[in-house]
């Protein structure tokens, strides 16, 4: 076991990973070191054999395997001292990393550690689908990897469930290999996406079923059909392979293994304005704060939160004591979390984004000491992103709230 250090070390190698480390380089840290388990950066988008990747962050648009490696130059363009195959094991107090590489275990320290872990895909168990345990049942990201590294398509005529833009995503990716999805389901009344882009299914001639509940899977060597429930009856419809999108989680094992403050609303670490976490040596970005936004809403909030760590780093002071954001159901999140009084750094989280568990209409009011500092009445849907400035009054205040009052339908 060997000791280095540096002066951030910044934990994965998507998008908002490397755009931070990109932005601190700019700003003038000498030694930023980016940890990526994997042999290449790009995160989840080296997956995906679609665009549109890298509009606005490099003024072009690249397919995700491209994108990929146009962060690959990047960060070489801009002395990034990038470690592949390097998995971060424990995040231990002040910034210290055990990490586990090809020659075995390691401890690395640092003055500030971003953690950019991204999100992961809710699997079949955490579902709760019963039935056999046959071949042919995987998430998107593993259907696009085994496109995208090995040439492999695991079905022919999939069912997929879900009804967000990784759905999307998954539909796209079994059309273009010669797979055709028997049908897309979503058990929620409505789509998590909206129009125009929820007709694309049926644009493809692909029955798109909302209200639509996976029961059971059948099959002994590999998925032969699925039981789903829909208007209240039961129906079998055969099919070779069973495709989960969706349903995000931030990917933040590292924060509760650690003993980190997390945000049970977000699932993911607790952070201020800044990206902070509650120990102060720790910031963190991209899609490990919430499930989940595009690549290219990860690299700009990279860049963000990178900027505002390497002010912090400069300064050096003593980071205030937090205020936690609260918020009434059916608000399911508020990302940042806290907020802390005291110092003013560039870049950062510079509005509140919200998510709501269920459709609901009624007034959203931001109440900052119990006055109200926004207001608006509108009909909100699930896991679609709201985003309210954040007055400069709350940094300054004792007590931050959503308050919403639901109005009977």
């Amino acid at each position: 076991m060997s000791n280095a250090t540096s002066d951030v070390i910044v934990v994965g190698g998507g998008p908002s990973g490397v755009a931070a480390a990109i932005a601190m380089r700019k700003a003038g840290v000498e030694r930023v070191t980016l940890l990526e388990r994997e042999q290449h950066l790009g995160g989840a988008t080296r997956h995906c054999s679609h665009s549109p990747f890298g509009m606005l962050e490099f003024g072009r648009v690249y397919l995700g395997s491209a994108y990929g490696r146009r962060l690959e130059r990047e960060a070489a363009k801009f002395g990034v001292d990038v470690r592949f195959g390097h998995s971060v094991a424990e995040l231990r107090e002040g910034g210290e990393l055990l990490v586990s590489n090809h020659t075995g275990l390691e401890t690395i320290a640092a003055k500030r550690v971003l953690v950019a872990t991204g999100v992961r895909e809710t699997t079949r168990a955490a579902r709760m689908v019963t039935g056999d345990r046959p071949v042919g049942v995987v998430t998107t990201g593993t259907l696009q990897s085994y496109v995208a590294f090995h040439g492999l398509m695991p079905f022919k005529r999939p069912l997929i469930v879900g009804s967000e833009l990784v759905t999307l995503s998954a539909v796209w990716t079994c059309l273009s290999h010669g797979a055709r999805p028997v049908a897309v389901i979503e058990p929620r009344a409505q789509t998590l996406v909206g129009a125009p882009l929820n007709w694309f299914p049926n644009l493809m001639g692909i029955p798109f079923h909302t209200g639509a509940r996976l029961v059971d899977i059948v099959g002994r060597g590999r998925v032969e059909a699925v039981s789903v429930e829909r208007n209240g009856k039961v129906e079998t419809i055969e099919c070779d392979g069973v495709l989960f999108s969706g349903q995000f989680t931030p990917e933040a094992s590292l924060f509760m293994n650690s003993g980190l403050a997390m945000d049970w609303g977000s699932s993911g670490p607790a952070v201020d304005q800044y990206g902070r976490c509650e120990d102060p040596a720790y910031f963190a970005a991209g899609n490990v704060l919430r499930a989940v936004e595009t690549g290219g809403w990860a690299f700009r909030e990279g860049r963000a939160v990178g900027r505002a760590l390497a002010a912090d780093l400069a300064h050096a002071g003593q980071a205030a004591a937090a205020v936690k954001v609260t918020f009434d159901d059916p608000v399911k999140l508020v990302v940042p979390n806290l907020v802390r009084s005291g110092d003013t750094l560039p870049g950062g989280l510079q509005d509140f984004q919200l998510r709501f568990t269920r459709r609901a209409v009624g007034t959203l009011a931001l109440r900052i000491d119990g006055n109200v500092a926004w207001s608006g009445r509108g009909k909100w849907r699930p896991e679609v992103r709201v985003v309210i400035v954040r007055p400069a009054a709350a940094s300054a205040a004792a007590k931050i709230h959503f308050s919403f009052e639901e109005e009977s339908r």
